[in-house]
C-alpha cells in the first residue's frame, strides 16, 4: 500500500508539475514580442481615466500583444498602474516592456502638454502659445486675426458663424478657443493648435445644440453671456448670476457689468476704472449708455459650467447680485437692497475686489 501511495503521489506531483510548467511556458510565450523583426512604429493614445483592462484592449487592437488574458494577469500580479499620454511602440517589444513604459509614463519625446486657464482673454492664449512653441506673439496674433483664415474656420466648425465677423468685434475668435490641458506635437503649427482648441469646444457644444436652436439667443450670444458669467460669478452660483442677466435683458436694462468695461477699454483688473471709461460708448461696454443688450462678442474664454449657466439660467426675480470675499453671492430685487448689501459687506470687511 505504501508503495502504491508513493507511486500515486509521484504521478500526481509529476502531473501538477507538468501542468504548472506548461502554464508558465504558455504564460512566458505570450509575453514575448508579437514580431521580433518588426520595426514599424505604432502610435498608442491612452486617454486620461483609462483603466487597465481598457489599456490592454487598446494594445490588442493595435496588435502589440499576443494575449489579453495573460497580459491582464501580468499587470495584476505586477500591480501596474497606467499613465495617460501618447506612446510609440513596435511589435518587436515584449509585453512587459510595453506595459512598463506605460506604467512609468514614458511618453514620446515629440509631444508637449500645455495648460490654458479659463476666464482669460485671447491675448493670454497668444502668449501661452508663444511661450511653449517656437512662435512669436505677433505670429500667433496675425493668424488669429486673418480674416480669410477665419472664414475657412467658419465653414468648418458649427459653433463659428458670421457673427464673429462683426466689425465691432475686437478679436473674432475671442471665447472660441476652449481652455484646457492639451497634448500637442512639439512642431505643431499655429493653425493646428488653434483648430484643436476650437474643435474641442465644437465637440463639447454638440450636446447643447438642440436646446441652443430652440433658444431666443444665438450660439454667439450665449457664448458672449457665458464669458461674462465666467468672470462675474466668483461663486458656484453661475446659473443664478446668469438669471440676473436674463432678467435685465428681458426688461431692456443694461447688463451693468464692470467686466465688459474693462474689456472695452483694454484694461487689467488690477487697475481702477475711470468715470470717463465707464460712461464711454463702446460695443462692449455694458456700463455705458450705448449697449442695452449683450456686448459685441465674448470677452474671455468660458468654462463648461459657465456655458451651461448661459444656456440653462436659474429663473428668479432678481436684478442685482454681488459676491463677498468668500465667494458667496447675494441677490437683490432692487437697487436700494443691492446698495444696502454692499455697505454691509464693506463694513464687515467682506467686500470683494478683483
Amino acid at each position: 500500500m505504501k508503495k502504491k501511495v508513493v507511486i500515486i503521489s509521484i504521478i500526481v506531483f509529476s502531473f501538477l508539475f507538468l501542468i504548472i510548467g506548461s502554464a508558465l511556458v504558455y504564460f512566458n510565450a505570450n509575453l514575448k514580442p508579437v514580431d521580433i523583426n518588426s520595426k514599424e512604429e505604432i502610435e498608442v493614445i491612452i486617454p486620461t481615466g483609462t483603466v487597465a483592462s481598457q489599456v490592454i484592449s487598446i494594445l490588442k487592437e493595435k496588435d502589440l500583444i499576443k494575449d489579453e488574458f495573460v497580459t491582464k494577469i501580468y499587470a495584476k500580479v505586477s500591480s501596474l498602474s497606467f499613465m495617460a499620454g501618447r506612446y510609440v511602440f513596435t511589435k518587436s517589444m515584449s509585453t512587459t516592456e510595453i506595459l512598463n513604459d506605460i506604467s512609468n509614463g514614458k511618453v514620446t519625446k515629440d509631444t508637449i502638454w500645455v495648460t490654458f486657464v479659463e476666464g482669460k482673454r485671447l491675448t493670454y492664449i497668444e502668449n501661452q502659445i508663444a511661450s511653449n512653441f517656437p512662435y512669436t506673439v505677433e505670429e500667433v496674433h496675425n493668424i488669429l486675426e486673418d480674416k480669410e483664415y477665419i472664414k475657412e474656420l467658419i465653414s468648418k466648425y458649427e459653433i463659428l458663424t458670421d457673427d464673429i465677423l462683426n466689425k465691432n468685434i475686437y478679436h473674432p475668435l475671442e471665447g472660441y478657443l476652449f481652455t484646457d490641458t492639451y497634448e500637442f506635437e512639439k512642431n505643431a503649427t499655429i493653425k493646428e493648435i488653434i483648430e484643436k482648441m476650437i474643435g474641442t469646444l465644437n465637440s463639447k457644444m454638440q450636446k447643447y445644440m438642440d436646446d441652443i436652436k430652440k433658444s431666443k439667443y444665438s450660439i454667439h450670444e450665449l457664448l458672449t453671456l457665458a464669458s461674462i458669467v465666467e468672470l462675474e460669478a466668483v461663486s458656484s452660483d453661475r446659473k443664478g448670476v446668469a438669471g440676473v442677466f436674463y432678467n435685465r435683458l428681458k426688461s431692456g436694462w443694461t447688463l451693468g457689468s464692470d467686466i465688459t468695461t474693462y474689456y472695452a477699454v483694454n484694461k487689467g483688473f488690477d487697475k481702477e476704472l475711470k468715470r470717463s471709461e465707464i460712461n464711454s460708448c463702446n460695443a462692449y461696454n455694458t456700463r455705458g449708455p450705448c449697449v442695452k443688450g449683450l456686448p459685441a462678442g465674448p470677452i474671455a474664454s468660458s468654462s463648461i459650467s459657465s456655458i451651461e449657466a448661459a444656456i440653462y439660467p436659474s429663473e428668479h426675480n432678481y436684478y442685482y447680485f454681488v459676491a463677498d470675499a468668500n465667494g458667496k453671492t447675494y441677490f437683490s430685487k432692487t437697487e436700494s437692497e443691492h446698495n444696502a448689501t454692499i455697505r454691509r459687506l464693506q463694513s464687515e470687511g467682506l467686500w470683494y475686489t478683483y
